[in-house]
């Protein structure tokens, strides 16, 4: 069995040696996801990541590995790192240990000091847009197989595999899962390093991700805009006609979403964990939100707020076009508005089903006879894990009190990862450790992102204890 102080010794410097500066190399590079950069082909921006976490891979692979770089055509790239194993190695006993290299947009409000693409290491913080979402993904992977390595402990054979879509919805994925079908076999266990953490002080398993229907809805009620006096009264404004639609859709003063065919029976497994989780959040189930003076959570209670986030659909409109900015707003009636809604499913549900009936809440009967399109991104499906078994039970237990010094806990996450979707509809059989750094304020998408080095370190250690438990369990 490995030894927890050697490996948080070599990890420890392993991270500060190797990782945290190509990390901030990583940082620098805008290769913003293709969804919100359609040029990204032509801006470059995606190679410059392939390229950097090519040339360290390539540099720090473990011995006997086979590096892979898928190119399919007119798809964004992929790296497949193929790891050998010390045991009978067959194709059906592989780990496959997932991150991906694209990024959210910039967004505003970066304080003065920080920049998206501005790496800035402030103690055991370092800011800057995807090194938490998750670039850290694929060094750490590695990190994890040559900490094994050091104190020769033997682990099954290992893939990992680093996709450039995944902010998007994953859309290249599927293909390149076909098209690497052989190398990657069947896996046992798959590790995901791409998920959350209810805070910074144990190991955080994530049970289960919501899904997501996205899409853009305009209003139109003119052909162009005119006189705000002379029309109002008589048109109504494609404002009030989109809030009066989204009202069939969520209740505007609670924010409960109202089609039943949006709603899932929540398990009560997935109940008891969301009370066990909120016994020890408390407070800090919303108050790692940056709120402004006053405003207040929609309820006080923890477990209704976690159940809320991790198995209840929600809206957030989250973009508008055909609204001037302030400083062009004349007294004018527009023609029309346009919303990008993001709508988060419960995990079980099917978001083709569920963007049928957003499609038919949406469009049908539009008021005033408004002309109202409704043009949807790619759905993506939601995931609920399988039950755990024993092994990996105790392995999540014994690592997170090795390197945190409490045990693990188990929440769901209110996010979406739509390779877990994929997986789990694909290898019914494989175990799943879902987990990652995004922890309070850490604000993945957001201004201000950042990485905690000391928790990622821990988690790494975390993470080869895993590995070692998942090759001793048939030994």
């Amino acid at each position: 069995m490995a030894d927890f102080g050697k490996t948080k010794q070599f990890v420890d410097t392993f991270w500060e040696d190797e990782i945290v500066p190509t990390i901030m190399e990583y940082i620098s590079i805008p290769n913003v996801s293709p969804m919100f950069d359609p040029d990204w082909q032509a801006h470059g921006h995606m190679d410059r990541a392939l390229e950097l976490a090519k040339s360290w891979v390539e540099a720090h692979q473990p011995e006997g590995s086979t590096l892979h770089v898928g190119r399919l055509e007119n798809r964004t790239p992929l790296l497949l790192l193929e790891v050998p194993g010390k045991s009978a190695d067959t194709i059906n006993d592989t780990i496959l240990m997932y991150g991906h290299l694209d990024k959210q947009p910039e967004m505003t409000g970066w304080r003065d000091d920080l920049g998206p693409w501005k790496p800035v290491r402030k103690g055991d913080k370092l800011y800057g847009r995807g090194g938490a979402d998750d670039g850290y993904a694929v060094f750490a992977s590695i990190c994890a197989l040559h900490a094994l390595r050091e104190q020769a402990i033997d682990h099954a054979r290992v893939v990992v595999l680093i996709e450039f879509s995944e902010e998007s919805g994953s859309p290249d994925l599927p293909a390149y899962v076909k098209h690497f079908a052989d190398v990657i076999g069947t896996p046992s266990l798959v590790v995901c390093l791409d998920s959350g953490a209810g805070n910074y002080e144990q190991l955080w398993s994530t049970t289960s991700l919501r899904g997501i229907v996205a899409a853009t809805l305009r209003v139109d009620v003119l052909e162009e805009g005119v006189h705000s006096g002379d029309a109002s009264g008589i048109v109504a404004s494609s404002f009030r006609i989109a809030r009066q639609i989204l009202s069939r859709l969520e209740d505007e003063t609670t924010g409960a979403i109202l089609p039943k065919g949006l709603h899932v029976e929540i398990p009560e497994q997935r109940k008891a964990q969301a009370g066990k989780v909120a016994s020890v959040l408390v407070d800090e189930v919303f108050s790692k939100f940056p709120w402004m003076e006053s405003m207040q959570a929609v309820t006080t209670d923890p477990t209704e707020l976690i159940l809320n986030r991790t198995w209840r659909p929600a809206l957030a409109v989250t973009g508008q076009e055909g609204i001037p900015a302030l400083k062009d707003a004349g007294n004018v009636l527009r023609p029309y508005t346009t919303l990008n809604l993001s709508i988060r499913i419960p995990p079980t549900l099917d978001p083709l089903e569920a963007r049928d009936v957003v499609q038919e809440l949406l469009t049908s009967e539009p008021p005033y006879g408004a002309k109202v399109t409704l043009d949807f991104h790619a759905p993506a499906p939601g995931w609920s894990a399988p039950e755990l078994a024993a092994w990996l039970g105790e392995s999540l237990d014994e690592a997170s009190e090795a390197f945190y010094g409490k045990p693990a806990l188990h929440m769901g996450e209110g996010g979406s990862i739509p390779f877990m979707g994929m997986l789990g509809d694909k290898f019914p059989e494989a175990q799943f450790v879902v987990t990652g750094v995004l922890g309070p304020q850490s604000n993945a998408h957001g201004p201000n992102e950042f990485l905690h080095i000391e928790y990622a370190k821990k988690l790494t250690g975390c993470v080869t204890h895993i590995l070692e438990k998942h090759f001793s369990r048939t030994a």
